[in-house]
């Protein structure tokens, strides 16, 4: 029965939980989850990561990392980046694997706007521990014994490799940002079947951090040094969607406090509620590195994933050079 129920989940999760994407939590901290746009937009080279573990009191933990390096050229105003994704399933061995090759570019349209057009490619592989399951014809009911071997056809292909194309766009000031990012627009097939064909829907995200001038009409210290952003991120991916929506406070350029809610603005069958989750985030920043935290909550009543948890930690590597006027790049924490 056990193994009937891992199964079930498998099919599930290879029509369904596994055709979306991982949505990073941290995403506004570090933004290359959300837009390759931002491949070297700090004019310096840079590296970093982000762990996720969700589903922590399940049978169906899952862990996503995604780790990445990029650096600009000033003379070409290029930026040239490297990324990698990798996500597990405990219950079912499911391992996703994707490395990226970003290449993003920087055109100064006014005094203070910019526009960062990016293109990425990519290489992945899915599979599934299919050894870990028993099958119908594996099953001997006379002795009761279990064969070795298998016909059934989902284990004609453990392993299923693709290539994959995305962009992204990204608009910005000194203050504020606006992004664009299409993935998959090859629509690569996912499936493990031999014969199969399940396309990875494209995904779709606009996203954006405004500096709101709440702290302008103080002449305080405290006020100089507060920045209050509003944060938003509509996604689309299939028949699913999502929009995040909150604020993020910034204080002395060193801390960083927010929250999102992440709800369903379109309502689809999979969808039953408006808010799936409450997602809060702080950051620090010291010497170059910057460092994350968030933790998610859960507002359904579906599955008691026992929260989301999400650690990040990267490094700048010329953190004094954009203190020059001439370096002006794009404001994120």
């Amino acid at each position: 029965m056990k193994n009937l129920i891992t199964l079930a989940f498998l099919m599930l999760s290879a029509t369904v939980l596994y055709a979306q994407d991982v949505i990073f939590s941290q995403n506004f901290l570090v933004p290359e989850t959300l837009n390759t746009s931002f491949t070297g937009a700090l004019r310096s080279s840079k590296a970093g990561s982000v762990h996720r573990s969700q589903w922590r009191n399940s049978g169906l933990k899952t862990s996503s990392s995604f780790v990445f390096f990029d650096t600009w050229l000033e003379g070409y105003k290029t930026g040239l980046g490297i990324s990698g994704f990798n996500q597990t399933e405990s219950a079912s061995s499911y391992t996703f694997n994707q490395i990226n090759f970003n290449y993003a570019m920087a055109f100064q349209m006014s005094d203070s706007w910019y526009f960062r057009p990016s293109i990425s490619v990519g290489f992945g592989t899915k599979s599934y521990g299919f050894e870990n399951l028993i099958f119908q014809d594996q099953i001997n009911l006379n002795s009761g014994s279990i064969n070795t071997s298998t016909l059934d056809p989902v284990l004609l292909n453990q392993l299923r490799s693709f290539f994959d194309f995305s962009s992204s766009i990204l608009f910005n000031n000194e203050n504020s940002w606006i992004g664009l990012t299409v993935k998959h627009l090859n629509k690569p097939n996912i499936s493990l079947t031999e014969t199969g064909n399940v396309p990875l829907d494209i995904f779709i995200s606009t996203h954006a951090n405004i500096l709101l001038p709440i702290f302008n009409n103080y002449r305080t210290d405290f006020a100089g040094m507060s920045k209050l952003f509003l944060i938003t991120n509509f996604m689309m991916q299939g028949q699913f969607n999502r929009l995040d929506l909150g604020t993020q406070y910034v204080i002395d350029d060193r801390f960083s406090f927010g929250v999102l809610a992440s709800t369903s603005p379109i309502k689809n069958a999979y969808q039953s509620s408006l808010i799936s989750s409450i997602s809060t985030f702080a950051g620090m920043r010291w010497n170059g590195f910057r460092f994350g935290y968030s933790y998610d909550v859960n507002t359904t009543k579906l599955l008691n994933t026992g929260g989301i948890h999400e650690f990040s930690v990267s490094y700048d590597f010329v953190v004094n050079i954009r203190k020059l006027e001439r370096y002006k790049c794009i404001p994120f924490f």
